[in-house]
């Protein structure tokens, strides 16, 4: 047998042992479904929404509840300005110095949303956001945009970049404004996902949940400029007619072209809403939006995840995808919740186990979540430490009456190959040494049966 044969079968037992033995440490996973077994709740539907396009979506989870038309393509008008919020929040400090260039004043002011600030006008990112999101000032998002981005075309790539990293799939923005463009459109889903990323961040969630704002004096005015939120559903500037009391704010949004688009959050008990609707005619996009949320608080409920059941009891959980069964050795993310129908059983939900690509290396894993065909939450599944200090065999752990030893695959492997090595190296050693011993013993026996024959040959002639 050659060496190569003996150490291939070595290392195939080596792996054939790692994936059998209960409660390794988690390796990369492949796709495992857990089935239900009882009958699903259908899933719940409002009544007539009148805008054109709307989506209404679970912030924690990223669950879509409702959607009508989400990805068809509308002008977004204003609501672009929570993605250009969501940018300069992540890209530049609060205290930063804004400058005001002549293109940010003289091609965003006249008829468009504004608030008369000048050339060479200095404030801080914080004002100039606070402008942007309560007044809707285009020149505020122009000056945001060059001073985040540079320049305005740099920033406009900045924004499409970051549409593609959310999973915007029919999404191009053109300006950080949204003035009228036809290469500037976006559809509701994406925005949702726009929108859903931006609350995440708590500056931006107190910047559009606030009603009023005052800009202190600068260089070019001499007054405060005061500033007011222009969501009806928060603040009564406008109206109090739309004013809705689970309202956590948002962006509004008009143009001819677009009609009215409406971003907005609304929060009650422990479940965060965000709704987006577009191409809406006046009042619609406060109607359509305050019902998709009292129906959707009505008719859903957030479960947490630790909650959901007996992971021990859940077949998502095998050998077959690395995890094993030795549960102490993944959890789910902390406080993971998912959202299904209020009147639906936590068992009606089916598990995945799902590759992931994190590149967090505790991340070993996606469990993702479904209630009939609907995808209700996805939470990663991280490792524990507990695997970090163990040893091959040492610590035998007691769970659900079954014993599991906790041990590291990699090392295993090693082990095993290395004794295999070390028994190929023994057999051709034992064998070498016994061609030696051969050879010897037959050069010896040769040796004497040539000297006994010319001794006899010797002794012949003599006798002639």
């Amino acid at each position: 047998m050659k060496i190569s044969s003996i150490a291939a079968w070595f290392l195939t037992a080596a792996v054939t042992v790692t994936a059998s033995v209960p409660g390794l440490m988690p390796m990369p996973v492949q796709a495992t479904t857990t089935t239900t077994k009882s009958s699903v709740v259908k899933w719940p539907t409002p009544g007539r929404i009148n805008s054109k396009c709307a989506v209404l979506m679970d912030v924690d989870t990223g669950t879509v509840l409702y959607s009508k038309n989400p990805d068809k393509q509308k002008y977004p008008a204003s609501i672009t300005k929570v993605m250009t919020a969501l940018l300069a929040l992540e890209n530049s400090n609060l205290s930063d110095e804004v400058v005001f260039s002549e293109e940010a004043v003289y091609k965003n002011e006249g008829n468009t949303s504004h608030i008369a600030r000048q050339v060479n006008e200095k404030m801080t990112m914080e004002q100039s956001l606070y402008g942007m999101m309560l007044e809707s000032a285009n020149e505020c998002a122009w000056a945001i945009a060059e001073t985040v981005g540079g320049t305005e075309p740099n920033f406009i790539r900045m924004m499409n970049d970051k549409a593609k990293e959310l999973g915007c799939t029919h999404t191009h923005f053109n300006n950080p404004n949204g003035l009228p463009d036809p290469k500037h459109k976006t559809t509701a889903m994406d925005m949702a996902r726009i929108a859903r990323a931006a609350y995440k961040n708590p500056d931006f969630a107190k910047i559009v949940g606030t009603k009023s704002y005052q800009i202190p004096k600068t260089n070019k005015h001499k007054t405060k400029t005061p500033l007011n939120n222009h969501h009806c559903m928060l603040n009564y500037y406008h109206t109090s007619r739309y004013l809705y009391k689970y309202c956590m704010g948002g962006k509004t949004g008009y143009t001819t072209k677009a009609n009215s688009t409406l971003v907005t959050y609304a929060k009650k008990g422990d479940t965060t809403l965000a709704c987006v609707v577009l191409d809406a005619h006046n009042p619609d996009h406060y109607i359509d939006t305050t019902n998709l949320f009292e129906w959707g608080f009505k008719n859903f409920k957030n479960v947490k995840v630790s909650e959901l059941r007996d992971f021990s009891q859940s077949n998502v959980f095998t050998d077959n995808n690395g995890l094993g069964h030795n549960l102490s050795l993944v959890e789910p993310a902390e406080n993971a919740t998912i959202i299904i129908p209020r009147n639906a059983s936590s068992d009606d939900v089916t598990m995945e186990v799902t590759p992931s690509s994190s590149k967090d290396n505790k991340v070993v894993g996606l469990l993702c979540f479904s209630y009939g065909k609907k995808k209700i939450g996805t939470v990663q599944l991280k490792s524990t430490e507990k695997e970090s200090d163990s040893y091959p065999f040492h610590n035998v752990k007691k769970e659900s009456e079954k014993d599991y030893i906790q041990i590291n695959p990699l090392f295993i492997i090693l082990v095993i190959v290395g004794a295999a090595t070390a028994l190929c190296l023994l057999f051709f050693g034992i064998r070498k040494l016994s061609e030696t011993i051969s050879t010897t013993r037959r050069d010896r026996y040769s040796a004497r049966k040539g000297q006994q024959t010319y001794r006899k040959i010797r002794r012949n002639d003599r006798r002639r």
